[in-house]
């Protein structure tokens, strides 16, 4: 029977090391898997093959006669020698202790090569652990819900997930849930599930870190004689004080009426706030008078 190349099969060097052996076994394993592919008969024969493949790499006595032999394997003395006792007695000189990577296949899943060339079809060995995959969500936020410390509830692979979001989560943070990911294989730990929090532009609201950005229109006559304006904000009404010849434009920063610092309970960014005048319209006849009058005052 043909000659099977193990290094091509796990697709290393023929001078890797044990490690690299080892990580490209894992990696293909979990990529073939029979369990990550079911009623895949093309996967199911490649996880056979990189399981066998491993079975002699992973072992020095193994790896050490397939090198030597390689292609010319049916010509060396001491296989024949080798697969006489196996056929004989069972025992074979090159058959060593499991390394710990076998996959859970019996021994009609070692190729006739594998046989003939160890005199042994030694399956079993125990399964290897995998970890199950990492899941990936979008969360929608608008600033105000990103601004109280509320909870969301996810729908992932028909389980519902219902997480808590602190009050003052960043735009493009994400939230880390451990284990809540696709389950393990053969009894390996579960993967986690990553939020990815995008929040919504706000109307009224710019944010900047902890801090807050509002234009606040003001009447002109607040604006030259100085008054009082009602201020609605994602934490309530705050009133604020307009000096008197308050230029247009104007901001003023309202310390600890920004946005919630994360995970630091009461403490807050600041809201600046730009005042913005506002012309009056529909003037009376009256109101133009007056203005006229204020305008000749002024010369």
């Amino acid at each position: 029977m043909a000659f099977v190349d193990y290094y091509t099969i796990l697709g290393v060097d023929k001078k890797a090391s044990l490690a690299e052996i080892k990580k490209a076994y894992r990696k293909l394993a979990r990529k073939y898997h029979p369990d990550i592919n079911p009623n895949d008969e093309i996967a199911k024969q490649k996880f056979q093959e990189i399981n066998e493949a491993n079975e002699v790499l992973t072992d020095t006595e193994k790896r050490k006669k397939y090198d030597q032999y390689g292609e010319n394997w049916k010509n060396g003395d001491t296989f024949q020698q080798g697969s006489r006792n196996a056929n004989n007695d069972g025992y074979s000189p090159f058959e060593s202790q499991d390394y710990g990577y076998s996959g859970n296949y019996d021994e009609e899943q070692f190729s006739d090569f594998f046989e003939q060339m160890f005199g042994s079809r030694r399956g079993g060995g125990h399964q290897p652990k995998f970890r199950g995959n990492d899941i990936n969500a979008n969360l929608e936020l608008t600033l105000q819900a990103a601004y109280s410390t509320h909870q969301e509830t996810f729908n992932i692979n028909g389980k519902n997930i219902r997480i808590t979001i602190p009050a003052g989560i960043a735009d493009r943070q994400r939230i880390r849930l451990a284990g809540q990911g696709t389950p393990g294989i053969n009894g390996g730990p579960a993967g986690d599930l990553y939020i990815a929090v995008h929040i919504l532009p706000d109307a009224k609201f710019t944010r900047k870190g902890n801090d807050l950005y509002a234009d606040i229109p003001v009447d002109l006559y607040s604006m030259l004689l100085g008054g009082e304006i009602l201020i609605n904000t994602f934490g309530g009404k705050i009133k604020v004080k307009v000096k008197p010849e308050t230029k247009n434009e104007t901001v003023i920063r309202l310390k600890g009426k920004g946005f919630p610092l994360y995970k630091k309970e009461g403490q807050f960014g600041d809201l600046l706030v730009k005042l913005q005048a506002q012309l009056p319209v529909a003037l009376t006849d009256e109101e133009k008078t007056l203005i006229q009058r204020l305008v000749e005052l002024r010369k």
